[in-house]
């Protein structure tokens, strides 16, 4: 992902930043369950792999590993490949994991969640101070891991519920990190972020306008999506998640809902009233080419150099920076808008 800066966004954020979000009675949120070791060991459980550049060895093995355990939590799974154009004009391969995780007879014809996060790892540590160190490949455990291992244990919490209220499609992006490294001279081609995302609302759109097929699909298994949540670098200790400003202009409703239901369990202190630059990220194609309201949960650092976290695209995006309590207050969010009854 990579922020969008202008003088116009500053001025904008400047006056909304002026207005507080709009107040709701405060209503009990659903008790529901969320375990956060479970959550750091499927982190951790990739991150052991290595990192994960599409085309590697680490890469494929823990394809298979996210895929077989969400297959053990009775999803549904299935692996979306294509080609994608790179930032160098090359083409690259794309492996999305579609996790299809049904709602109960009583509550099928309910729209979907969709719960994203991307699975592969920068190839580049492009932001290390030591410019020798810079083509090597990130660690990838908050900027990837984090956000699969909350939704990993999502789907193992969905397993072990008695009701299940609605379908909930996971969706792991690859290539989400695939973008120009900083120290690339060559022309660099437009779109080159988020190549997985950008393949799924593609062939989202395009099934959706197509004629009915009697071939099951984990793409169309959901004839609706209510809205999408996007998961990025969230196991931070000090993680903070603003109100990014693609998810404000797409989606602004969902924004304020999860942040109330965030607020309602505690946790106004994690997620909080700032807003921020436009962040290139996975939701902005769910946004503009699927057409579903989606929102980027993401740690932004305001005032920083990069407007992320100190460790981000280097060598110490490793598991020292992973906290099971952040893990935990992102998947209790996650719990209680899957079990909310309303859409």
């Amino acid at each position: 992902m990579h922020i969008v800066r202008s003088l116009f966004i500053v001025l904008c954020l400047l006056l909304v930043g002026c207005a507080s979000a709009p107040k709701k009675a405060a209503e009990a949120a659903p008790a529901v369950a969320f375990d956060a070791d479970s959550a750091y060991r499927f982190v951790a459980g990739q991150v052991a792999f290595g990192p994960r550049v599409p085309g590697t060895e680490a890469h494929q093995q823990c394809l298979l590993y996210i895929g077989q355990t969400l297959e053990r939590f009775g999803a549904q799974v299935q692996i979306q490949t294509g080609e994608m154009i790179r930032y160098d004009g090359q083409m690259q391969h794309v492996a999305n994991i579609c996790a299809h995780l049904p709602a109960d007879s009583a509550y099928a014809d309910r729209p979907a969640i969709l719960l994203a996060a991307h699975y592969d790892s920068r190839p580049w540590a492009d932001q290390e101070e030591d410019y020798t160190h810079r083509t090597i490949p990130i660690p990838g455990a908050n900027d990837g891991a984090s956000g699969v291992g909350v939704l990993m244990e999502v789907a193992r919490q969905w397993q072990r519920q008695q009701e299940h209220k609605r379908p909930v499609e996971i969706v792991l992006f690859d290539c989400e990190d695939m973008g120009a490294p900083a120290f690339y001279t060559g022309k660099q081609l437009p779109h080159s972020w988020c190549l997985g995302a950008q393949l799924w609302a593609n062939t989202y759109i395009q099934q959706r306008s197509a004629p009915p097929s009697n071939s099951a699909s984990v793409l169309t298994a959901s004839a609706l999506y209510a809205y999408g949540i996007l998961l990025d670098m969230v196991g931070d200790p000090n993680a903070s998640f603003p109100r990014e400003y693609y998810s404000m202009q797409y989606a602004g409703k969902y924004v304020d809902k999860i942040w109330r239901t965030a607020e309602q369990l505690g946790f106004a202190h994690r997620f909080v009233s700032t807003r921020t630059y436009p962040i290139t990220d996975d939701h902005y194609y769910v946004n503009t080419i699927a057409k579903i309201p989606c929102v980027d949960i993401i740690h932004y650092v305001p005032g920083g150099e990069t407007g992320f976290a100190w460790w981000w695209h280097t060598q110490k995006d490793d598991m020292s920076n992973v906290n099971p309590n952040t893990l935990r207050e992102v998947g209790m969010v996650m719990m209680t808008l899957i079990n909310a009854t309303d859409n």
